[in-house]
Parts: structure tokens; C-alpha cells; sequence
């Protein structure tokens, strides 16, 4: 019988933000760009991809417990959290692609020197 491989769940709490990817408005952060990109990539691949926006889904922070803690801990700069099959992985900061694809398993999505394969930073 052949095993079935689980789905990867990933969960973002990004800080707030003026809309739901923060990719918008005339001061974009280039990193997040990147991420959006890598988050759509593997989206498209099979990664189920939840985001929770401080500013529109506070809900979202008070119901996980982890996420709890690291807010009162250390307060809005732990933000972004990258949970991975609800295990948190990266606080503080935004992942490049070649980084989330790594961490996803999806090694072949990248090329060398950690670009990714496909125009626009966006696999299709």
C-alpha cells in the first residue's frame, strides 16, 4: 500500500498591514514582494497557505496559544510568524523564496545560486 504524504500547512501572522498581502501603497518591502511570490508558488504546487493579518484577523493572534506567547514575550517584533505544520520555523522577518522553498521541501523549484526557475519570481 502506498502511504499517502501529508499536506504542508502554512500559516502566516503577518503584522499589521494597510491590506491583506501587504504588497500594495508606494513603500513596498522588496522581501515581501519576494515572499507573496514564493507563497503563490507553492500554493499552486499543493502547500496549503493560511495568512492572518494583525490588522484585520486580531482573532486569528489570540486563538493560537503560540502565537500568544510571543507577542507578550517580545511584542509586534516577532512578526511575521511562519508556522509549518503548526510549528513555527521564522519569527522576525520574511523568508526569501530559495529559503521557503528549502523549508517546504520543494528544492526542485529552485535553481542554482538560489534563484528561482521561473520569470518574475513566480513558478508556475
Amino acid at each position: 500500500m502506498e502511504k499517502k504524504k501529508r499536506k504542508n500547512v502554512l500559516k502566516v501572522y503577518d503584522p499589521a498591514m494597510c491590506c491583506s498581502t501587504g504588497v500594495c501603497g508606494t513603500n513596498v518591502n522588496a522581501s515581501l514582494v519576494e515572499f507573496v511570490g514564493a507563497l503563490k508558488s507553492a500554493a499552486e504546487k499543493g502547500t496549503q497557505v493560511e495568512r492572518y493579518n494583525l490588522a484585520q484577523k486580531p482573532y486569528a493572534f489570540a486563538e493560537n496559544e503560540q502565537v500568544k506567547k510571543n507577542l507578550e514575550k517580545k511584542g509586534s517584533d516577532c512578526l511575521p510568524l511562519i508556522f509549518l505544520n503548526d510549528e513555527l520555523k521564522i519569527s522576525g522577518r520574511y523568508p526569501a523564496a530559495a529559503e521557503l522553498f528549502e523549508l517546504l521541501g520543494m528544492r526542485g523549484k529552485i535553481q542554482e545560486g538560489g534563484k528561482c526557475c521561473c520569470s518574475g519570481g513566480v513558478c508556475k
